[in-house]
């Protein structure tokens, strides 16, 4: 957990991107562009629909998923697993939500996106994948603090991003 604490408050190193085509299928990128419409570009978020949505549409606020890179190198043990854990952004900075509250804009590469207030939290597939002690750890008083299991984010300004790019709070 000590190392996870650690991670910077104010400004991280994007490590990983991941775009997801469709169900169950993942893309390793370097480089993505981000767009006010359709999130990640060619990532399948707005097709996918939302249940947390009346109509089943996507959620405006569900746009992006980024997980803490340090929680997601303890729980996944090697790097070629991340991407498994389903989100598309991996970052290395504090995402609890005494640092990162809902409205926070981060600048990543020339874009800019915003932390929303939609909550993230496991699924189904993140047990599958990772086991029912990695779900209970993110999900504990302790992991939901700090965000373990991730935030969503919308992008507000669109933009090329790539591995490698600070993550800066504005």
């Amino acid at each position: 957990m000590e190392y996870i604490r650690q991670s910077p408050k104010d400004s991280g190193e994007l490590q990983m991107i991941v775009r997801r085509p469709d169900v169950n299928l993942r893309e390793v990128l370097e480089v993505a562009d981000l767009d006010l419409k359709n999130g990640l570009v060619g990532d399948n978020w707005k097709a996918k629909g939302s249940s947390r949505t009346d109509d089943g549409q996507a959620h405006p606020d569900m746009q992006l998923n980024v997980m803490n890179a340090r929680a997601i190198d303890w729980i996944a043990r090697t790097r070629d697993r991340w991407a498994l854990a389903g989100d598309q952004l991996y970052i290395d900075l504090d995402l609890s939500g005494e640092n990162l509250p809902p409205g926070t804009r981060l600048a990543l590469g020339d874009a800019i996106i915003e932390v929303t207030a939609q909550p993230h939290t496991g699924c189904k597939k993140f047990v599958e994948r990772f086991g029912i002690d990695a779900m209970m750890f993110v999900n504990s008083e302790v992991g939901r603090s700090l965000n373990l299991r991730g935030i969503n984010a919308k992008v507000v300004q669109p933009g090329r991003i790539q591995v490698g790019d600070l993550a800066t709070k504005l």
